[in-house]
């Protein structure tokens, strides 16, 4: 059987037996197209005789997009393959051997030391203000989710032994310590919160110009506005603090194990990606600073 036809059969089979929706048709479709040109273009135009080598020798040449788009286009290859054989079109899948290209995992971005100077750097005028400084001293110090910050309450902070216990993925409860940064404005903060409370009750922390519980939604516009003002980069999300505290830590020789206790990661691989991260500085600054790193 021809390439197309082949192709056609297994769009058909694809759509209405296994019920593929019309944006991953078009994108098998898409895949599979470039596939055939690549095919056609080594004078091959029968399913049978397409090779293992010659599956590999296409991957080769699509060897400088992106691994995720490599690997998308190897998976849709070795479902066409692997349906002619269920079909009995062809007499074997040259595709089954071949393996998938690993996945590289990107670096979580962080904030350098000095731009966290630089965010952190509030002046305290209004309430709102005390508010953004008391948050961002908190999630930076003790390495937050979002989520976590916002569903704090009053009476998770122990401020006598500086610790705070926070409830995080799973309902897993943890106890976090606390700096004396945050604990100075997280009381000063506090001496301005019935200004927010309008009268109200709510035992959040962290209230809005509402009086009620702030919300990430809220704590990230928020966020976008100060980032803006301080010149740094508007697309760093609150969890670019998280990781910008780990990997701190990680740099003045914090213990992995203590690191992965503060963060709540059940895993201690999760943790270990700040040390690639120091791992990349180590190289960055060499390379930088290193009077002999180049000639």
């Amino acid at each position: 059987m021809n390439i197309e036809d082949a192709i056609g059969e297994f769009i058909n089979y694809c759509v209405f037996e296994k019920g593929l929706s019309d944006k991953t048709r078009m994108s098998y479709e898409n895949d599979l197209e470039v596939y055939k040109k690549f095919l056609n273009n080594l004078k091959i135009y029968d399913v049978q005789i397409i090779s293992s080598e010659n599956i590999k020798a296409f991957i080769k040449e699509r060897s400088m997009d992106e691994t995720t788009t490599i690997a998308h286009n190897l998976t849709v290859i070795k479902n066409f393959h692997a349906y002619l054989l269920k079909e009995n079109i062809t007499s074997n899948n040259p595709a089954e051997f071949i393996e998938r290209p690993k996945l590289r995992k990107s670096l979580p971005k962080v904030l350098s030391e000095k731009d966290i100077d630089k965010l952190l750097d509030i002046k305290l005028n209004t309430p709102f203000d005390y508010r953004n400084k008391a948050m961002l001293e908190l999630m930076y110090g003790c390495g937050l989710r979002v989520s976590e910050l916002v569903s704090l309450e009053i009476n998770d902070i122990d401020e006598f032994n500086s610790i705070i216990r926070v409830t995080g993925k799973g309902s897993k409860d943890r106890v976090v310590p606390v700096g004396e940064y945050s604990i100075y404005y997280l009381n000063e903060y506090l001496k301005q919160r019935d200004n927010l409370l309008k009268k109200k009750s709510c035992n959040k922390l962290f209230l809005n110009n509402h009086g009620t519980g702030m919300t990430r939604q809220g704590f990230f516009k928020n966020l976008k506005v100060l980032l803006k003002e301080k010149g740094l980069n508007e697309n760093i999300s609150p969890h670019t603090l998280r990781h910008s505290f780990a990997t701190h830590l990680v740099n003045r020789g914090a213990d992995l194990r203590s690191v992965q206790e503060m963060l709540g990661h059940s895993d201690i691989s999760t943790t270990k990606i700040y040390t690639k991260i120091s791992d990349e500085k180590v190289i960055n600054d060499y390379d930088n600073y290193h009077p002999r790193s180049h000639k």
